[in-house]
């Protein structure tokens, strides 16, 4: 089993930047895929990217490609999310999550494990 807590979330105007952390509890970081996902106010929860367990490859969506960046560190157990030039439309509660599978990456149901989120507001 994986905890997974997240932090460094808050509120930056537009054009800034953010970095996102999720520490993982366990041994075994290194054998789950992490994912970010956002929710904001209303809408469902939305996939923003994944890294691979070695951390040699990401897959960022389209509206965040260009401006936030995965990474990993599996000797720290952690996960990043780096935000730069940021847009109010980026405001959600951010979520980071484990996967143990092998197929599809993107989706909230592949993901076995999820932290408690962090929220983060971009208003100037």
């Amino acid at each position: 089993q994986v905890q997974l807590v997240e932090s460094g979330g808050g509120s930056v105007q537009p054009g800034g930047s953010l970095r996102l952390s999720c520490a993982a509890s366990g041994r075994t970081f290194s054998s789950y895929v992490m994912g970010w996902f956002r929710q904001a106010p209303g809408k469902e929860r939305e996939f923003v990217g994944f890294i691979n367990r070695s951390g040699s490859s990401t897959y960022h969506v389209d509206s965040v490609k260009g401006r936030f960046t995965i990474s990993r560190d599996n000797f720290k157990n952690t996960v990043y999310l780096q935000m730069n030039n940021v847009k109010p439309e980026d405001t959600a509660v951010y979520y980071c999550a484990a996967d143990s599978g092998v197929a599809v990456h993107t989706t909230v149901s592949a993901y076995e494990y999820w932290g408690q989120g962090t929220q983060v507001t971009v208003s100037s």
